[in-house]
C-alpha cells in the first residue's frame, strides 16, 4: 500500500559518542550515530536514508488506517465486518511501529497527512459503498503496492543487512502481513467487483503517487 530531510541534516545532533553523549556539527561531514533504543549506528547519510524510509512508511500505514476505518463505516455491520476489523487492527499496530520509530530517529511526519486522512477515508468508503467486491479490490489493489513497495526497500537495506538488521525485520513482517491481507482480500471475491481490473490499476497509480509525494513531502 508511498520529503523533507530528516533531522540528520540539522546543523546540531546531540550524539552518543565512546566518552558519553556530546553535541557536534553534522554540517559539512558524516557523524556517527547510536540510537538508544534500536541499537543502530548510522552516519548523517543513513540516517536522511531511513528518514525518508520511515517518512513514506508512516504515511501509508496512515492511510491504510483510514481506507479500513472507511470501510468499516459502510460495511462494519456486514458479514465481511469482522475480516475487515481483523486487517485494520494489524494496520493499527504497523502505524504505532512505525509512529515509535519516527520518535527514534527523530523524524517528522509529511505534511501531506491531513490530506491522506481525507483521502484515505474517501478511497475505503467509496469502494465499500460498491460492496463488499469492491473493498476488497482496494485491499488486494493497495495492499499490493504496499507489499512491493516493502520489497524495494528491503533491498536497499539489504546492501547492510548487519547495519539495518532490526529496521529490516520489521520491514519483513509487516511486507507478508500485508501479503497476507491481499491474499483475504482475493478469497473474499475481490475479482467480482465491477471493473476489478481498470479500479485495481487506478488505486495502484493513486498509491504509486502518495509514495512518491510522502517520500519528499
Amino acid at each position: 500500500m508511498s520529503c523533507a530531510r530528516a533531522v540528520a541534516s540539522r546543523s546540531l545532533w546531540p550524539v552518543r559518542t565512546c566518552g558519553g553523549p556530546r553535541t557536534l556539527s553534522a554540517y559539512g561531514r558524516r557523524i556517527g550515530v547510536r540510537f538508544r533504543s534500536s541499537g543502530m549506528i548510522l552516519d548523517s547519510g543513513s540516517q536522511t536514508a531511513v528518514g525518508r524510509i520511515l517518512r513514506v512508511d508512516h504515511a501509508g500505514e496512515y492511510g491504510a488506517n483510514r481506507i479500513y476505518a472507511g470501510q468499516m463505516a459502510i460495511l462494519g455491520r456486514s458479514s465481511v465486518g469482522p475480516v475487515i476489523q481483523k486487517m485494520w487492527d494489524q494496520e493499527k499496530d504497523h502505524l504505532k511501529k512505525f509512529s515509535e520509530l519516527m520518535v527514534t530517529f527523530r523524524v517528522r511526519p509529511t505534511v501531506l497527512m491531513p490530506f491522506w486522512n481525507v483521502v484515505g477515508f474517501t478511497l475505503g468508503a467509496g469502494t465499500a459503498l460498491l460492496g463488499k467486491e469492491g473493498a476488497m479490490a482496494c485491499t488486494v489493489a493497495v495492499e499490493e503496492s504496499i507489499a512491493h513497495h516493502y520489497n524495494n526497500q528491503i533491498r536497499t537495506l539489504m546492501e547492510d543487512p548487519e547495519k539495518y538488521e532490526e529496521l529490516l525485520q520489521v520491514l519483513k513482517k509487516f511486507r507478508d502481513e500485508e501479503l497476507e491481507h491481499h491474499d483475504i482480500g482475493l478469497e473474499h471475491d475481490a475479482e467480482l467487483a465491477p471493473a476489478y481490473a481498470v479500479l485495481k490499476k487506478v488505486i495502484q497509480a493513486g498509491c504509486s503517487a502518495a509514495i512518491y509525494l510522502s517520500e519528499r513531502f
